[in-house]
């Protein structure tokens, strides 16, 4: 009976997982909000039923009884959280983007699941921890600040000055790890900064494009940020140098208009590929393991095999909740937890994970595209990049696309720094979507007036 419950609800979690992406990308073609909720409300029901089944089958799949009741604890745990999580949300804000919400609960959900199924030998360690921290992140202010206090361009040497330090201190006393040094150990915790800089990075530069484009600060701008990138590259962090570049290349972009500093800026970054590769064994061997994993399948190219592995034996609709050995590849509960969901929840559920992270990205462009002010078009931009780069890099080296470069997928992977940093570049997008809803609706109380 259990392996009919679990055969028939692995059907039944991709049904419902193309029901929500579908939904997903419906909603940008209804104009009218009532209709857009009625969307968010089926999404709602999908990600529940969902998320049930998952721990459902677990649950069915685990013999040991303290285990059995751990995770039930823990599945009404985040059911509670999510709850609150979205009728919190609503209720302080009227105007907030119920689609960007349940997003971030999807995916969210979908993390717990494999983090849970890849720790249930492990007495739900890393699930559990993961949890802790996402419960204790107040997002909720952030849309507030962003309503109160509008002169947060004012601060731009702040935010540079402030991420430039903690770069700094990383690559002076970080704890080295897979080649690169990356985080910090404060106090028992370890902390990865460059996830927090990707915010004041991206402040930083919306402040400086937002005060002036002439030549002379647009020179100074991009002086500093090269700096951070330099200061990344020297750390070995070179994924999270890479999502720096990109992000600052399109706000330029976006901001001037000028296509002569998108081919400067190609050819630069080419030449840094090359320096890269000469400078740094490490990417060396990442890049000779991208080409040709199969050469050496039981050192450099071991992490990445096991992923191609995953990934064919999961085919269309997977192996199946703990039905795979998504273990058996190294740190996959960061870099390659793409790699285990397709393993066991199959393609067509990864390919719909990877649609509701394109989906999120499309709403952070179009909120991008309606705001008036600089500031705030700019800092929509620069984390809508940074968003989209990141997903790329993580799904490009999981699948062999691009050489793995070490970065986590949003929402989904296990770290504690990623996953707060997520979730305060949603709130901030968050903020910027209630801001452009409330000018249109004043707009359109004063259009009434007037007639």
């Amino acid at each position: 009976m259990t392996n009919l419950i679990v055969e028939v609800s692995k059907y039944l979690m991709i049904l419902l997982m193309a029901i929500y992406t579908y939904a997903n990308f419906r909603f940008f073609s209804f104009p009218d909000l009532e209709r857009k909720r009625k969307v968010c409300a089926r999404q709602n029901r999908a990600m529940f039923l969902l998320h049930f089944l998952a721990y459902l089958v677990m649950y069915l799949k685990t013999e040991d009884e303290t285990l059995s009741r751990m995770l039930l604890v823990f599945y009404i745990g985040q059911v509670v959280f999510f709850l609150l999580y979205i009728y919190i949300y609503r209720f302080i804000y009227r105007n907030v983007s119920r689609l960007l919400v349940n997003n971030c609960c999807m995916l969210l959900a979908c993390g717990f699941i494999m983090l849970t199924r890849l720790s249930l030998d492990k007495g739900l360690d890393k699930a559990f921890k993961q949890f802790v921290i996402v419960a204790a992140v107040v997002s909720w202010l952030v849309p507030f600040i962003m309503e109160r206090f509008w002169q947060l361009y004012k601060f731009q040497w702040l935010y540079g000055g402030i991420g430039l330090a903690a770069l700094l201190l990383v690559w002076v006393a970080g704890n080295e790890s897979f080649g690169a040094q990356l985080s910090l150990t404060i106090g028992g915790i370890s902390i990865q900064p460059s996830e927090f800089v990707k915010i004041s990075f991206v402040f930083f530069v919306a402040s400086m494009f937002y005060q002036s484009l002439e030549f002379k600060n647009i020179c100074i701008t991009t002086v500093v940020a090269a700096l951070h990138v330099v200061i990344l590259v020297l750390s070995k962090d070179l994924g999270s140098a890479l999502i720096f570049f990109v992000s600052y290349v399109v706000m330029l972009f976006i901001a001037t208009g000028n296509w002569l500093y998108l081919i400067a800026a190609g050819i630069l970054g080419k030449g840094a590929t090359s320096i890269a590769y000469a400078l740094f064994d490490h990417v060396r061997r990442r890049f000779t393991a991208w080409k040709n994993p199969w050469a050496d399948i039981d050192n450099t190219g071991y992490q990445i095999t096991q992923s191609l592995f995953a990934i064919g034996t999961g085919g269309w609709f997977g192996m199946g909740l703990c039905q795979g050995m998504p273990n058996k590849i190294p740190v996959v509960e960061k870099d390659f937890i793409f790699a285990a969901i397709f393993e066991e929840m199959g393609g067509i559920f990864a390919i719909c994970v990877l649609l509701i992270c394109l989906g999120c990205f499309i709403q952070f462009m179009m909120i991008a595209t309606k705001m008036q002010a600089m500031f705030y078009k700019m800092l929509a931009v620069g984390l809508g990049m940074e968003y989209v780069v990141q997903v790329f890099l993580t799904v490009g080296g999981v699948t062999k696309f691009i050489p793995s470069t070490g970065v986590t997928l949003p929402f989904v992977s296990y770290g504690g720094s990623s996953v707060v940093t997520t979730f305060l570049l949603f709130s901030i997008i968050q903020g910027l979507y209630i801001i452009k809803r409330n000018d249109e609706e004043e707009l359109e109380e004063m259009e009434a007036q007037e007639e």
